[in-house]
């Protein structure tokens, strides 16, 4: 039985701890796309370039952890349609991004400077999650810079205007998660698979009829 595919939609250097209980088990091949060329990807370009690199209905899952903020703000709609060109009729889109509400919060009680959180990074401020990590900036990797934010509400609105009918999203820890599921995703197949990764989608909205 041939493997399903999924796109890891801006890879970068670190292993995909938090899907692994899903690329592990045999079903899943994994395509690691990436803007930089040095974190060796299987595929080096841009996410705003998918409808170029790869043929329609490619993939059956997309994978975009934190890569989205990186994109100026008119870039988010047409790559969100491009996420939807290449997957395929049963396919879904797995994409997070930081909070900009929960950061604010934090910035408004404990400052500008107050480390929100320890990454495989380093320490996290919401200087970081509002601009980018500075340390990799410092070294010269300009595209980590953030040119846009997210709230759930945004991206849950932003995904169904690409045309996605069902969307789901959660925030928790600094961070907006949200599901978008393709016309033919099996809903009731694709939840417990992501649930037992820990991503576990209580609210939803669907697009208008």
């Amino acid at each position: 039985m041939a493997k399903k595919k999924m796109l890891n939609a801006g890879a970068g250097s670190t292993v995909t701890k938090r899907i692994q209980p899903l690329m592990t088990s045999q079903e899943w091949e994994e395509v690691r796309l990436d803007v930089d060329g040095g974190v060796n990807p299987d595929v080096v370009g841009s996410i705003t370039d998918l409808s170029r690199l790869f043929p329609l209905a490619s993939f059956d899952a997309i994978w975009c952890s934190h890569v989205m903020e990186h994109l100026y703000a008119h870039e988010i709609h047409p790559t969100f349609v491009q996420f939807r060109e290449v997957l395929k009729p049963d396919g879904f889109a797995l994409i997070m991004s930081p909070d900009l509400e929960a950061v604010a919060q934090h910035m408004l009680i404990h400052g500008l400077g107050a480390v929100a959180y320890v990454s495989p990074a380093g320490p996290i401020r919401p200087l970081d999650m509002i601009y980018g990590h500075s340390g990799a900036i410092e070294q010269g990797r300009h595209h980590m810079a953030h040119k846009t934010g997210f709230s759930s509400e945004r991206m849950g609105n932003l995904l169904l205007s690409a045309g996605f009918p069902t969307v789901s999203v959660r925030s928790g820890n600094f961070e907006v998660c949200a599901l978008a599921l393709m016309p033919e995703a099996e809903d009731e197949r694709i939840r417990p698979q992501l649930e037992a990764c820990g991503f576990d989608f209580r609210e939803t909205v669907t697009a208008a009829p």
